[in-house]
């Protein structure tokens, strides 16, 4: 079990809480809740070690937008792919009306 931790720059703080997917076979689930002005941060628990390169090129693509809100996002991967990463964190931000703003 590996522990990675990324931040992004963000803006202010986004509203509401939100859990999208399961921790399951090749899958994970996305938490996000509001966090502190001016960052997002990211906290990834996930069953394949050796990835973190990965994990950072996958974040960066949709945490790169300084002025988006700020987020906590834990995300708890069982083996997903990183297709699946990238849609159940937009599912997600979807249901936190943020998509296409974080």
């Amino acid at each position: 079990m590996e522990k990675l931790q990324f931040s992004f720059p963000a803006g202010p703080p986004a509203q509401g809480r939100v859990l999208a997917g399961v921790v399951g076979s090749g899958d994970l689930e996305v938490l996000v809740e509001p966090g502190q002005p001016g960052q997002t941060r990211v906290a990834v628990n996930t069953s394949v070690d050796g990835c973190a390169w990965l994990w950072q090129a996958v974040l960066e693509r949709t945490f790169t937008d300084p002025g988006a809100a700020a987020l906590a996002v834990e995300i708890n991967d069982f083996g997903a792919t990183p297709g699946v990463v990238g849609m159940r964190i937009h599912q997600a931000l979807s249901e936190l009306n943020l998509a296409g703003k974080a």
